[in-house]
């Protein structure tokens, strides 16, 4: 009867859209990122054109899709703008709030990498080694070292393995805090990386860390993971205790005391 087709088309409508809502909470499909083309999905998804059109109206009424006129559909930003927060802007400004998100990092970090060992498939494991060589890769030209491409490098190897735990909640957890993150990763690699004897021990460690999980040991991985961080935390704090002693020297020689 007419009256029925609305209902039928809004469950095929929501069903579409559930499933894309699915791959971008699994991560398939990341915010910015374009949705393939429209043969492509509904091939992957199993379902006609129409219903793809349907599930997309909805997603985009929802403010999960952007489409700009004249261009593909695109996952938006799901977070909204990660500076936006008063308190997100306190928690970057103040020094003492690194300790406290290594602490969170250790935590965090250190569950995803145990999971991943668990639950990674071959597919994360080839996109981790992506990461991790490229990381080793810039290591390997101290020449042109700039801290803050490290950085990005050094966060993206831990953000693969955190992939790879296939926990979206973590995942997106992490992502939000991808700022304040690499915050804490910039003083790791600023601070300790010109320094051969840390930078020798960070090596190894990003090294036990990827190992462990590739080859599926979720304790060991959990504990890499963990001790990585605390050796960060604890090299940093020895180094601002250091630079604290310099400037009490250097006042008691001035006639300061």
């Amino acid at each position: 009867m007419p009256y029925d087709k609305p209902e039928v088309r809004r469950q095929v409508c929501d069903v579409v859209a559930e499933r894309i809502e699915r791959l971008i909470v699994d991560g398939v499909l990341k915010a910015g990122q374009a949705l393939p083309s429209e043969r492509r999905l509904c091939e992957k998804l199993g379902i006609s054109r129409s219903a793809l059109r349907e599930g997309l109206k909805v997603l985009r009424g929802r403010g999960i899709i952007d489409t700009a006129q004249g261009r593909d559909s695109r996952v938006a930003s799901l977070s909204g703008a990660r500076d936006a927060s008063p308190l997100m802007h306190l928690f970057s400004s103040q020094p003492r709030t690194l300790y406290d998100l290594l602490e969170v990092r250790a935590l965090l970090e250190a569950e995803s990498a145990r999971l991943a060992a668990l639950r990674g498939t071959d597919a994360d494991f080839v996109l981790l080694t992506r990461r991790y060589e490229e990381m080793l890769a810039a290591h390997a030209q101290p020449e042109g070292f700039e801290p803050r491409e490290h950085a990005r490098l050094d966060h993206a190897f831990h953000l693969a393995i955190c992939e790879a735990s296939h926990n979206p909640v973590l995942l997106h957890t992490l992502q939000s805090l991808t700022d304040l993150m690499l915050s804490t990763v910039f003083a790791s690699v600023n601070n300790l990386y010109h320094r051969p004897l840390q930078k020798r021990q960070i090596d190894r460690q990003h090294a036990r860390l990827y190992h462990a999980v590739l080859e599926r040991l979720p304790e060991q991985a959990q504990r890499a993971a963990r001790e990585h961080i605390h050796s960060i935390r604890d090299n940093l704090k020895e180094i601002e205790q250091e630079e604290q002693r310099l400037v009490r020297a250097t006042m008691r020689l001035e006639g300061w005391s």
